[in-house]
C-alpha cells in the first residue's frame, strides 16, 4: 500500500509527524509504522484504540510506547524528560483527563515537560483558588473542560498568561457532544483565550509548542 508520509514536517514546522488512527485500517497502520521503523523516524499516533493496538503485528506492539488512557502511542520517542515543567495542563473534572493526557503525551513526545493539575472545576471554586498562585508561575496553561466549560473563562480572568482552552464532549443533555462547551468558550468574556476544537488535546499541545518556540527565539 502506497502512503505519502510528511517527512519534512519537523524541518518545516518544528513538529514531528503525527498519525490520526481513527478510521485507518490495520493494513494502513502497519504500513505507516513499517516505514517509520525502517527510517528510524519518530512518530506519534493519536486516537489509537486498544482494539487497534491489539491487532498490530507483535513487532510493532513491542516497539510502541502505548498509553490506553490517552489512546496515544509513540515510536522512537525521546527519553523521559526530567527538566522543569514549562507549562501546566488543567482539567475541570476527572472525566476530562483523557483529553488532557493526549496533550500531555504530545508535549512529552516533543521533549517538553508539563505540570498537571486535575479536577479543579468551578463546581468547587475553592479548588481553583487553592492552586491559582501555583499556576501563575507558568507562561502557558492548557485548560480542558466539558459541560458548561466555565473553567477557562474563570482562569482567564485571574491569570495573565496564554490560556489554551479545550472544550470536551463530556456532559449530558444539551452539553452532550461538546457543542455547548465550544460555544461557551467562543463567547467567553475573558479576553485573549485561544479555543481549540472539541476534544482536541493534540492541537492544544501543538499550539503551546508553537508559543514556546517563539518565546525561545
Amino acid at each position: 500500500m502506497e502512503l505519502k508520509l510528511d517527512t519534512g514536517r519537523r524541518e518545516r514546522l518544528g513538529l514531528e509527524e503525527a498519525i490520526f488512527c481513527s478510521h485507518k485500517s490495520d493494513e494502513q497502520l502497519a504500513t505507516i509504522l513499517r516505514q517509520h521503523a525502517e527510517e528510524v523516524r519518530a512518530c506519534l499516533l493519536t486516537r489509537l484504540s486498544a482494539e487497534q493496538f491489539a491487532r498490530l503485528p507483535a513487532i510493532f506492539q513491542s516497539a510502541l510506547d502505548y498509553d490506553p488512557g490517552s489512546a496515544t502511542a509513540i515510536l522512537n520517542g525521546p527519553d523521559p524528560c526530567g527538566s522543569a515543567a514549562r507549562l501546566a495542563i488543567v482539567t475541570a473534572g476527572s472525566s476530562d483527563v483523557p483529553i488532557a493526557r493526549e496533550a500531555l503525551r504530545t508535549l512529552a513526545f516533543h521533549g517538553v515537560h508539563a505540570e498537571v493539575v486535575f479536577d479543579i472545576g468551578v463546581a468547587g471554586l475553592w479548588r481553583l483558588l487553592e492552586r491559582i498562585d501555583e499556576l501563575q508561575q507558568f507562561p502557558i496553561l492548557i485548560v480542558v473542560a466539558g459541560m458548561d466549560a466555565a473553567l477557562p473563562t474563570v482562569i482567564g480572568g485571574l491569570y495573565p498568561g496564554l490560556v489554551i482552552a479545550v472544550p470536551t464532549s463530556v456532559g449530558y443533555g444539551v452539553a452532550a457532544g461538546g457543542n455547548a462547551a465550544l460555544n461557551t468558550l467562543l463567547g467567553s468574556c475573558a479576553p485573549g483565550i485561544v479555543v481549540m476544537n472539541i476534544d482536541n488535546g493534540y492541537g492544544a499541545a501543538c499550539a503551546a509548542l508553537r508559543a514556546l518556540r517563539i518565546a525561545d527565539r
